[in-house]
């Protein structure tokens, strides 16, 4: 397929860029910065004439996309004011995924967020694995990701054929980031992630998998690696942080609290990349 991949310069995105390419798939990586060349088409998805105008087609580069990667962005709230973060990514969100449908791609992969789910876990959730049916936004970003899977949720149903899978990704952690596990032991590392990580290589896999998977209608998937990042026992963990909340009978010793069962079971993900 000919694929476009928006955030293509991010951590996330150079992955994705990478891992799509060596399955064989042409890639063109839309960004504000990147490498010149036939890959890459520079676009700001703020303006919604350059973001369909990139799909359309592009002199040299395409001349329209078969499936499309949403992963465009800013990732975190305090960059800049937090209602500025909502309004951008919202935006940003909006005229990618409305741009697709006047193009005519229908099958798409976006990035959500673990933030769309709790982030940072202040009150308990209702169980323990979290799984994709517990929405609770707690800043800026977060209620973002909550409000573009539910326009992804209706954008879907305007064609038959789109598809639109929203990939709940947990922090991203490349190969430079492996010395922040030194902390492993400590019960507090990554409390406010449910002690949750993604490398990016994997989670670039799920990307993959979910656009070779993709079915017309909308689905929301938890991205994070099957074990968490923490080398204490995860039932201990849950006991810790979360007294008196049910916790899964059959969860694995050191299973993630957030749930990657449907990613798994669906698509067939598993994790080449481990901390330990």
């Amino acid at each position: 397929m000919i694929i476009g991949v928006t955030g293509s310069g991010g951590k996330l995105g150079r992955a994705t860029v990478a891992e799509l390419r060596e399955r064989g798939h042409d890639v063109i990586g839309f960004d504000l910065t990147g490498p010149a060349g036939p890959g890459f088409v520079r676009v700001d998805f703020t303006d919604y004439g350059q973001t369909l105008d990139a799909f359309l087609g592009v002199t040299a580069r395409h001349d329209g996309l078969d499936a499309l990667v949403h992963l465009a962005a800013l990732p975190v709230n305090g960059l800049v004011p937090d209602a500025t973060t909502f309004d951008n990514n919202v935006s940003v969100s909006f005229h990618v995924l409305f741009a697709a449908h006047r193009a005519g791609i229908r099958r798409i992969v976006s990035a959500s967020s673990i933030t769309a789910m709790g982030f940072p876990f202040d009150v308990a959730p209702p169980a323990l694995p979290v799984d994709e049916s517990y929405t609770q936004a707690n800043n800026t970003y977060g209620l973002g990701k909550v409000v573009e899977e539910a326009m992804a949720g209706q954008l879907v149903s305007w064609h038959p054929e789109t598809s639109i899978a929203a990939l709940r990704f947990t922090n991203v952690v490349d190969e430079a980031g492996y010395d922040t596990f030194e902390r492993a032991s400590d019960p507090d590392y990554r409390r406010d992630l449910l002690g949750t990580w993604i490398d990016a290589r994997d989670g670039a896999l799920a990307v993959a998998l979910a656009l070779a998977n993709a079915r017309p209608g909308f689905e929301v998937y938890n991205v994070a690696a099957p074990e968490s990042g923490l080398s204490i026992p995860s039932r201990e963990l849950a006991q810790r942080w979360f007294p008196g909340t049910p916790v899964a009978e059959d969860l694995g010793e050191f299973e993630s609290l957030v749930s990657t069962r449907k990613l798994r079971e669906q698509l067939g993900f598993v994790a080449r990349h481990d901390w330990r």
